[in-house]
């Protein structure tokens, strides 16, 4: 049994972490949900367990993760699907842009040129594996800088 990853974000520099961890995941439109009155954008991932991949080749694994981000004042979209439920996203990237008051703008950056930006209060942002994992179908690529 593989230990599964929790981490807890609350500056832009753990953001990177997040975003490393979270690069390539997949996301079906209905799993992620925006909760105004709770102020939390919450959606669950299958996240390519790049962790365990470092100087491995094959098709690596997946797991099931779920990410929590608190204190959203406004959320925006772009090119995002939304009545489409069943539509799959690949995260590329999540971007903060903390400012001098404590609150932050999160962009959460998808293949496709979709995005979902987020003003927050702060930065608190949680993600946390969920399933065990299983084998992906194929390792993500990625072209080589210069090459695509």
């Amino acid at each position: 049994m593989a230990e599964r990853l929790r981490l807890k974000a609350q500056t832009a520099e753990d953001i990177g972490v997040l975003s490393a961890m979270l690069q390539d995941a997949a996301v079906k439109v209905g799993d992620l949900a925006y909760l105004p009155r709770q102020r939390r954008l919450a959606g669950v991932f299958n996240r390519f367990r790049w962790e365990a991949e470092t100087g491995r080749r094959g098709r690596g694994s997946r797991v099931r993760s779920g990410l929590h981000i608190e204190g959203v004042l406004k959320a925006a979209v772009q090119n995002v699907p939304t009545r489409e439920a069943g539509h799959v996203m690949n995260l590329l990237a999540i971007e903060a842009e903390p400012r001098a008051d404590g609150a932050a703008t999160l962009t959460l950056i998808f293949s496709g040129f979709a995005a979902i930006r987020l003003a927050v209060e702060c930065i608190d942002v949680t993600l946390e594996d969920l399933s065990e994992a299983w084998r992906a179908r194929a390792r993500p690529r990625h072209p080589e800088p210069g090459n695509n």
